[in-house]
């Protein structure tokens, strides 16, 4: 296969069956990579992802559990992708933060492998304000937008992806085997670039948990529009946040849950507040 990326996708010397027939296949296959965080010199935790856009992951990841709020309180940040270690040295004491975390190991699937988002959510959630709206059709766009731009989960159905957008047109995407360190790597992006939020949107592949509605109001965005389904304690936090969650966005219909105000069509608003 022309331009295969080894850091996000396999061979896979596969046996195919189809009836009564067999078939040896190279099938390809998503990769997984373990990154243990080395935190102001003690191990932190670690996680188990896609080894593509590593520095935005870790900021990311660190600001969503409140270690971090700026991409200036980190002093040095040096991965070692061969051994698989990223060292991170930041400007308060991890001492004050061993506290509310201890070490876990945080897996890339959808569950209970991440148990440690919850210890600092008061801290760092945020009520979204903002009053962006979008148009129904244009949904219906950035979703079909972010579908024929997912090479890789076409590839290997094995990837989560999540894009940042204008109500016009993705900014830009990442891809991971967790649909969380997706949100992460763009959560990096946002900080080490400085993005300003109010006229964004995240649009995503994977299902709109609690987790992923909390990273959302972490980064203080007011709309998430998904292909897959949310969760009723999602939608609690939604509708308490101040967050518009639009899920089973397909072909040319969609669902939206929470703050449908948002939401408008072409020549009149779907809800009023």
């Amino acid at each position: 296969m022309k331009n295969l990326d080894h850091t996000v996708i396999s061979g896979w010397e596969t046996i195919r069956f189809e009836g009564e027939s067999s078939t040896v296949e190279e099938e390809m296959i998503a990769v997984e990579y373990p990154l243990t965080i080395v935190l102001n010199g003690e191990e932190f935790a670690t996680m188990v992802c896609t080894p593509t856009d590593l520095e935005e992951l870790l900021v990311g990841f660190l600001a969503s559990e409140g270690i971090i709020r700026y991409f200036t309180d980190i002093n040095m940040l040096n991965i070692d992708q061969e051994r698989g270690f990223a060292y991170i040295e930041i400007n308060r004491p991890v001492k004050d933060l061993t506290k509310a975390h201890s070490k876990r190991f945080i897996g890339s699937c959808c569950g209970k492998s991440r148990q440690f988002y919850f210890q600092n959510d008061v801290k760092t959630a945020k009520t979204v304000m903002n009053q962006l709206s979008i148009d129904a059709n244009q949904c219906l766009n950035l979703m079909a937008q972010l579908q024929m731009r997912s090479q890789f989960f076409k590839q290997t159905g094995g990837v989560h992806n999540a894009a940042l957008c204008t109500v016009d047109d993705i900014l830009t995407i990442r891809t991971d085997i967790g649909r969380h360190n997706a949100l992460d790597k763009i959560y990096g992006y946002i900080l080490k670039n400085k993005i300003p939020l109010a006229n964004k949107i995240i649009t995503f592949s994977g299902r709109i948990s609690s987790e992923v509605l909390l990273k959302i109001s972490k980064m203080g965005i007011g709309i998430i529009i998904s292909k897959s389904a949310p969760t009723n304690l999602a939608l609690r936090l939604a509708n308490d946040l101040g967050i518009t969650v639009v899920g089973f966005v397909r072909g040319d219909k969609m669902n939206v849950y929470t703050h449908q105000q948002r939401i408008i069509s072409k020549k009149t608003a779907l809800y009023e507040s």
